[in-house]
């Protein structure tokens, strides 16, 4: 037996694994993360190196028996020099897979690439869950081609969505092989049912609806643009954000601007199966997105969805939604999308049946469990063991 396969005999002992990230802060990547973690429990050990140190809020959604440790050195970023990559391989040394994920964990695939031979370095998977703002619209020509020279050592690209899909391909010139879409999903089951509004900090029922979102507070997120569409109707609305991130002031000063003085931002909740069944009526009004892990949960918990056309949300939400997707730069009608759907309560029922069903059939966490178990197994040489 080879000592690859001997270490991958997960009946003896746990697969060692490397996560690479700038941030582990609580969003959609993490969430996923936490649901494949917590599902693999003792089978896997995960040391965790961060880009930006300290930046943890998403360690609440993991079991608290599994084994993380999170990391700080060597420098994921930084000048592009020898002693930095070099630094970086020798890190993966001693591991049994690599998973590194988005562009702030790029360089640490440059170093695979560079020294994967010379140092014997494990497989390395890939993860791209979309942009911000910087390339939301246009990526970067310079970025472009960093990511086709670096992910040549690495031994797949996945990403979430059809549009993603299509990126690597044609823009990261990535054989079609190489790149594996899977879907995101998730504890539908979990979701289902209405929540009380107490289950939102601070969220004092007055008699309007619940418009609420789920996001980390980037400005890709436009959620001016929600405060915006929101703001003409707040004598029948009333508007919750539930996350963190640099955009909270810009967006509590455009609430000032609009005159909504009610504007409830409870800060991040790990447990979005919690509260978000508590809302009326989901709202997304993202520049970018790809396949969003926050409108699969508004489904699951039965709500209707007004949300930007971007990425895969079209195609995620039941047919009976998608006439309330609209255009990103269509503020008017992405208010007329919520004045509908405020003033007709059974057209929110139906809908939100509908999208309650799709997700049923479409986001249930089974299969991507599944999915990303084949892909793991089989670059570490033991599939079964991931089942």
């Amino acid at each position: 037996m080879t000592r690859r396969a001997a270490r991958c005999d997960l009946s003896r002992e746990p697969l060692r694994v490397l996560q690479i990230h700038r941030s582990f802060d609580l969003g959609g990547k993490e969430v996923r993360l936490a649901r494949l973690m917590n599902h693999w429990g003792a089978r896997m050990q995960h040391d965790i190196l961060l880009g930006a140190p300290g930046a943890t809020t998403a360690q609440a959604l993991l079991d608290p028996t599994l084994k993380v440790r999170f990391l700080d050195s060597p420098a994921l970023e930084g000048p592009a020099t020898f002693g930095r990559f070099n630094a970086l391989a020798k890190a993966m040394r001693g591991y049994d897979l690599i998973l590194s994920f988005n562009w702030g964990a790029i360089d640490g695939v440059m170093a695979h690439r560079l020294f994967r031979r010379l140092r014997c370095l494990p497989p390395l998977i890939h993860h791209e869950e979309g942009f911000d703002v910087d390339e939301a619209f246009v990526r970067q020509a310079a970025r472009n081609r960093y990511r086709q020279i670096a992910l040549q050592g690495a031994r797949a690209l996945v990403v979430p969505s059809a549009q993603l899909a299509h990126i690597a391909q044609a823009e990261w010139r990535q054989p079609a092989e190489k790149v594996h879409q899977i879907p995101n999903g998730l504890d539908v089951a979990a979701y289902e049912g209405t929540r009380p509004v107490t289950a939102i900090p601070g969220l004092v029922p007055d008699g309007r609806l619940i418009v609420g979102t789920v996001a980390n507070l980037r400005a890709v997120k436009n959620l001016p643009r929600l405060v915006r569409a929101v703001a003409p109707l707040r004598d029948r609305l009333r508007l919750v954000i539930v996350g963190d991130g640099e955009e909270r002031e810009a967006i509590l000063a455009e609430a000032e601007r609009q005159g909504m003085h009610d504007l409830l931002m409870p800060g991040a909740l790990p447990r979005p199966q919690d509260y978000v069944g508590a809302f009326d009526i989901f709202a997304l009004s993202s520049d970018s997105e790809q396949f969003p892990t926050a409108l699969m949960e508004a489904m699951a918990a039965g709500l209707p969805v007004v949300a930007t056309d971007v990425g895969d949300t079209l195609g995620m939400v039941a047919p009976d939604n998608r006439p309330f997707i609209v255009a990103p730069d269509a503020t008017d009608d992405f208010q007329a999308a919520l004045a509908e759907l405020a003033g007709d309560a059974d057209l929110r029922r139906t809908i939100g049946a509908a999208n309650r069903d799709r997700a049923r059939r479409c986001f249930d966490e089974a299969v991507m469990i599944q999915l990303y178990a084949r892909l793991y197994g089989e670059a570490v040489g033991n599939e079964l063991a991931l089942f």
